[in-house]
């Protein structure tokens, strides 16, 4: 099972600031509602541990590696080596659209099923991975904006 998604939304913040927020990945526990923790796991910064809230109380894990940094503008990951419960890659695009405002685009492919059944497992968080996307990235617009939803 590989799937694709493509979400997008717009934010008043200039992309340098929206990048900024987002390239620290260990903010990514504030905005997405799954994500327990991202730690940076190596000096340069391109490879992240990640661990999410997983189906019967059992947390999933998976070391990701960023493969493009473009400076304002677009982060890139893949999942490093296959390892972990959940295979991703992706990118996120920040446009600077005037007056402030700037178009951020997830686009993120995923297939959980590497793992067998906890891969099955993992598969049943993402029953509706475009609402899934939607959400962290209306958190996301909060959080860029100052509107911090503390009830997540």
């Amino acid at each position: 099972m590989d799937n694709r998604i493509t979400k997008s939304i717009i934010i008043k913040a200039d992309a340098e600031q929206a990048y900024q927020i987002w390239e620290n990945f260990e903010n990514f526990p504030m905005f997405m509602k799954n994500v327990k923790s991202v730690s940076t796991t190596s000096p340069t910064g391109h490879l992240s541990h990640w661990v999410i809230t997983g189906p019967m109380g059992k947390d999933v894990e998976w070391t990701a590696e960023m493969t493009t940094r473009e400076e304002g503008r677009r982060i890139g990951w893949n999942t490093k080596d296959r390892e972990g419960d959940v295979t991703t890659s992706g990118q996120v695009t920040f446009t600077q659209l005037g007056h402030g405002d700037t178009e951020v685009t997830v686009t993120m492919n995923y297939d959980p099923s590497q793992a067998g059944f906890i891969g099955e497992k993992v598969a049943q968080i993402f029953t509706n991975p475009e609402k899934m996307v939607e959400e962290d990235l209306s958190n996301f617009k909060n959080y860029v904006e100052g509107r911090h939803d503390r009830t997540m």
